[in-house]
């Protein structure tokens, strides 16, 4: 496909009722005139607080009518630009460049391993060319915990993120997601991997399992330094 078969990557409408709106702005612009008229028509001939005070109000209105005749300008032929974001991967897709996202945490405490596997999932899934995305978790805190959670978040994006493309899926967070999502329950099959993927979803997602899974792979470890069998 050429480059100048690409679909566009927005799309001009013009707004409604913008003919009531020009009707409207009609009426205004006479009832100015008028006033203007009406100012003119009885001028002040004789005392000068008089003379000042007329003029101060004639100036007065002046600017305000022409400041209100410039605002109209811009809102004359109102129009609005809907974008097409799917299409732009479609056309620049291989100048798209290399994008890292940074991923920081300090404190399992303050920032629950939950919250932030959801972080680093979502980022994951984003639409974007996957082998030039690349996605990093810098823990300062060095926790254990973030570091199992990560482990069986590494697993479960297998699942999420074909999950994802498959069903167009927003917002990507898996929490952000099952938290309104509605199970489709008019097919079958999909109904069956949504309730798949949500329950892996929820498995990852109690800081008790995370838990566990951290004690019982120390413990594994423990026993495989010592060379117990587990």
């Amino acid at each position: 496909m050429g480059r100048n078969e690409y679909l566009p990557l927005f799309e001009t409408r013009a707004a409604r009722g913008r003919l009531l709106f020009k009707l409207y702005v009609l009426t205004i612009f006479v009832a100015i005139c008028l006033i203007l008229v009406y100012r003119v028509s009885f001028l002040p001939v004789e005392g000068a607080v008089e003379i000042w005070s007329w003029t101060g109000m004639f100036f007065a209105e002046l600017w305000f009518s022409f400041y209100w005749f410039i605002t109209q300008l811009v809102r004359w032929n109102p129009i609005y630009r809907y974008t097409f974001k799917d299409r732009l991967s479609q056309r620049y897709e291989k100048d798209l460049p290399g994008v890292d996202i940074f991923v920081c945490t300090a404190d399992p405490e303050i920032e629950p391993p939950t919250m932030v596997i959801n972080t680093v999932l979502s980022t994951m899934a984003y639409d974007y060319p996957p082998e030039k995305l690349s996605v990093y978790l810098s823990d300062d805190g060095a926790s254990d915990l973030t570091f199992y959670a990560m482990l069986e978040a590494s697993r479960f994006s297998k699942h999420w993120l074909p999950f994802c493309n498959r069903f167009k899926i927003e917002p990507r967070s898996p929490e952000a997601y099952f938290r309104t999502a509605l199970e489709p329950l008019d097919d079958p099959v999909n109904a069956e991997e949504w309730l798949f993927v949500k329950v892996r979803n929820l498995l990852i997602s109690q800081p008790f399992f995370l838990y566990i899974i951290k004690q019982f792979k120390s413990s594994y470890f423990m026993m495989r330094n010592l060379q117990i069998k587990p």
